[in-house]
């Protein structure tokens, strides 16, 4: 936790997410679920899908590690079936950013035939059934905008706080 993954994992089987539909430069947010409340984990830009030098030799056998140059990221699914990598610029791994309810409420995605959809089971700023977001799903721009938007603030205050934690003279006078 805290640390920026430099991969993401998509896979030919329902345990990994199949990214199919991402291109370089998409932004992706994953998503965690704890208690009915949504958690953004981190936002990661596409960089690309193609196995590079960093993934380290391909396995000869099946005892060999899929992608041994990120031997540190393997939990995100390198050993899954059909695995391959996704390379990534992403956010610290965490999962204190929640996702305020109205916004949750109001989030859409817009499936391949342009068809928009809210997020189902979600009651009072809840989430009911987080089946509602397993898998991979492209946000409309305006959810998109708003979602970076939250991520984007929340970065912010922890980097100034990370400030103020190290130079106390830094406050703002009227915070004094």
């Amino acid at each position: 936790m805290g640390e920026r993954p430099p991969v993401a994992y998509s896979g030919l089987h329902q345990s990994l997410p199949t990214w199919s539909g991402a291109r370089a430069g998409d932004e992706v947010y994953a998503l965690h679920v704890n208690r009915c409340e949504v958690f953004v984990v981190s936002r990661m830009r596409v960089i690309d899908m193609e196995r590079g030098d960093c993934c380290g030799a391909a396995q000869t056998t099946w005892q060999d590690p899929s992608f041994p140059g990120h031997d540190a990221w393997w939990m995100l699914g390198a050993g899954g079936c059909g695995a391959s990598a996704v390379h990534v610029d992403a956010t610290s791994v965490r999962f204190d950013t929640p996702i305020p309810g109205d916004l949750l409420e109001a989030l859409t995605w817009r499936n391949a035939r342009g068809k928009t959809r809210d997020p189902k089971y979600v009651v009072d700023g809840r989430l009911e059934r987080s089946v509602s977001l397993q898998g991979f799903y492209r946000l409309t721009s305006e959810s998109a905008d708003t979602l970076a938007g939250l991520v984007d603030s929340i970065q912010r205050d922890r980097e100034a706080a990370q400030l103020l934690a190290r130079n106390p003279r830094c406050q703002h006078p009227s915070s004094r």
